[in-house]
Order: structure tokens, then sequence, then C-alpha cells
């Protein structure tokens, strides 16, 4: 594909018109996980080209958003006791049960705001004090992790691992039936490490049609069309729309890396609650970088939504941004209530952002 293609208002319009034009008459509902895939769809105003048969939502697609109240607080807790920690700038600012990381540095505890781990590791060695990683987000950012460790860290740097798995939360809350859908856009990045196989599950126990979907506007269209035709051929598929970038066996390297550090977990998700080896943390033989255990911390409970936040059913696609009465009045990027409004990849701030622009 000519790349300058998937930039091209003239083509991303007439991929449009041929969606518009093979889109049935009942209602299909399309459900994706990604961050950047709703800041394409948001931005570039996607959903105005759509069909009224059409619906695309959002589902639980930005790491920073389901990381419990319960691993926040246990950060808070090491800052303000026992070891400087270092995060990523979208978890800086989420709430956990009783404030952020960002208020805790205000009140004196060690935070410093990193852009990656190899940052950390750097800034440990530096230091020589106790020093801590909050290390999150889905399988895209658990083999940088991962590799850090295999590397070698300093004595005195452990890490807060809450990374969690794509496949095996889309199983459980497909048995659960706390979401509906015809079919999925799936992640491009998480993809680019996993592959295409994993989502086989999806078609073979569950009939629903899989495209694992590039991040530009032409991209998702192009996958949208593809969904449509699975549904009205009654042969659903895994359809790999990002060749340039996602291989059915994804990574080896990779995924070498994240099954030699950490084993998969039980984890809980904020606003949804606990889903089945969803997560990962450190394997046996690197228990020791574990902070949890290196500063005997007690389990926190883990706590669901502010009052009156609607971000855990913005999460599970069941309501828009816009049907929660905080938004952009009681909640905003620069008083956010709710985690969606915080993290970049959150489907509230990107509604915030863009809401009503439509540059295609």
């Amino acid at each position: 594909m000519d790349l300058s293609s998937l930039h091209s208002k003239e083509v991303v319009q007439r991929a449009a018109g041929l969606l518009r034009k093979i889109a049935p008459d009942e209602k299909l509902r399309f459900l994706h996980v990604c961050g950047t895939h709703e800041n394409t769809i948001t931005r570039y105003g996607i959903r105005s080209m759509l069909p009224e048969s059409i619906e695309v939502v959002a589902g639980p697609g930005c790491p920073v958003c389901v990381t419990s109240t319960s691993a926040i607080d246990q950060a808070i807790e090491i800052a303000e006791k026992y070891a400087t920690v270092y995060t990523y700038g979208d978890m800086f600012t989420v709430p956990g049960s009783n404030g952020s990381l960002k208020d805790a540095r205000a009140g004196g505890a060690g935070v410093k705001v990193v852009y990656s781990v190899s940052d950390a590791v750097g800034l440990a060695e530096e230091s020589g004090a106790p020093s801590t990683f909050f290390s999150i987000g889905f399988e895209t950012t658990a083999p940088t992790t991962a590799s850090a460790v295999l590397s070698g860290v300093p004595d005195n740097l452990s890490f807060i691992t809450s990374h969690r798995l794509i496949p095996p939360a889309l199983m459980a809350l497909l048995k659960s039936g706390r979401i509906e859908l015809d079919g999925l856009i799936c992640p491009g990045h998480v993809s680019t490490i996993i592959g295409t196989e994993p989502y086989r599950f999806l078609v073979e126990d569950f009939g629903i049609p899989v495209a694992v979907s590039g991040f530009e506007p032409l991209d998702v269209i192009i996958s949208l069309i593809d969904l449509v035709k699975q549904q009205q051929e009654g042969s659903p598929r895994v359809y790999n729309e990002y060749t340039r970038s996602v291989r059915p066996e994804g990574n080896r390297v990779a995924l070498e890396m994240m099954e030699e550090v950490f084993e998969v977990c039980d984890e809980e998700w904020r606003g949804i609650g606990s889903l089945p080896a969803s997560g990962l943390r450190l394997g046996e033989g690197y228990s020791h970088l574990d902070a949890v255990e290196r500063f005997d911390l007690e389990e926190k409970p883990s706590l669901d939504m502010p009052a009156g936040c609607r971000c855990s059913e913005v999460l599970l696609g069941s309501v828009q941004p816009t049907d929660c009465p905080l938004f952009s009045s009681g909640c905003s990027p620069d008083n956010p209530v709710g985690p969606c409004m915080v993290s970049s990849e959150g489907t509230c701030k990107i509604w915030f952002q863009y809401g009503g622009r439509r540059d295609y």
C-alpha cells in the first residue's frame, strides 16, 4: 500500500462511501479496545462518516484507566515512606482511593515522572537510594520492563508491576455477558507483540468477526468494511489489516522475554473487577524485585470509580462519555474525577479534546 493514501482525505471519503453502500439495515455494534484507535476515530470524525446502522464504541483499551486503586495506593505508600517512585506522566495524576501520586509529591513524597523504564534504571543507579518503578501497560510495554530486568537492574530498584493482558480480559468479559458486540477491532500495538493467533478464540468460541487494525483513518474504515463483510458472509475470521506491522506469530523475542520474567495472574481491572489470568506479575526467579514484597506492604482494597463517575460504564462501552453528568463540568483534564479523563488514551479525555471535530 502507498502509505500516503492512509492520510488522503479523498481516499478516506471514498472508503467511507463504500462502507455506507454495503452497510446492512440491521444495527451492527463494533467494539475496539485501544486508546489510539479512539483517538483516530474521534479526532477525525469517523463516527460522523458512518451509516446509521453501524455503531463503534470504545472498550477497556486504556491501561492507565484500568490500573487498580490498590496499585496506585501502594505506589503512594512507597513514595511517602520507603523509596522514590518513578512513574509515567499519565499515571502521575490518576486518582487512587485518597489522592494521586501528584498529590503525594505535593505533600513531600518522592515521586518523579519518567518516559521509560530505562530512565528509571539510570536514575536509580545515579542516586543509589531506594527506588521503585511503577510499571503499567498492556502487552505493548511489558517487554520493555522484562528486557530491563533481564539486562540487570541496580539492587536499590524494585518494581510495582501492573501489566494487563487483552485477550484473557476479552474472554472473561464475553463469558460474563458484560460486553455486547457484533465485531471487534483489535489493537495494533498490542498485536505487534502477540500476533493475531491469540484472537482466534473470538471466532471459534464466540463467532465474532475480528479485524486487527492500524491507526490511520483509512486503516479503521477498511477494518470496518471487512467486519461488515464478515457479518454478511456469515463467516467470521481474524482479518489482519495491519500487515505492515503485525505478523501472525507476533514478536517472538518480546514474548520470550515476557515469559521468562513474568507469570500470569488474576488481575483487578478498575471499574470492571477481577478478571482471571489477565495480568502479569514478576515470576519466582525475579520476585526479589517486587516492591510489595520488599517493603512488606499490605494488600489494599481496590475501590471502584468515585461517586457520580461513569468511567466503569465507559470502559465497557455501555455509555458514551457525554452520558456522564460530570463530563466537562465537574470532570475535566485539569480536574479529573475518574481515570478516563486523565490518560491520553482515556476515552473521556479524547472526547473532551476532540469531541465534535471533523477533519474528513
